[in-house]
């Protein structure tokens, strides 16, 4: 079932911390990640995690959120120091295809403020 749903959003202070969660309807054998959306901006890359462990941030999150997978294929993110700009729907996807992922879910909303 191609079904990823997205959990951990809050509200948080900046320089707070959360972690998301994506929990896969099945397992998937290729990349997964996140991205992030602001209304009236276009679906921003934030990081990945392919089927070789292998990682990769924005430059924007790079030091801050880490990306892991645990061995039931659930995605998680942690986001450490977090900033206004970092406000946005978080997003989950899996196996790429163009560049972007090919299967979402519905985003979890997380909300910075100082």
């Amino acid at each position: 079932q191609e079904q990823l749903v997205e959990s951990g959003g809050d509200s948080v202070q900046a320089g707070g911390s959360l972690k998301l969660s994506c929990v896969p309807g099945r397992y998937y054998l290729c990349s997964m990640g996140w991205y992030r959306q602001v209304p009236g901006k276009e679906r921003e890359f934030v990081s990945s995690l392919s089927a070789d462990d292998t990682t990769k941030y924005a430059e924007a999150v790079k030091g801050r959120f880490t990306i892991t997978r645990d061995e039931t294929n659930t995605l998680y993110m942690q986001m450490n120091s977090l900033e206004n700009e970092d406000t946005a729907v978080y997003l989950c996807g899996a196996c790429t295809s163009s560049a972007t992922f090919k299967y979402w879910g519905q985003g979890t909303q997380v909300t910075v403020s100082s």
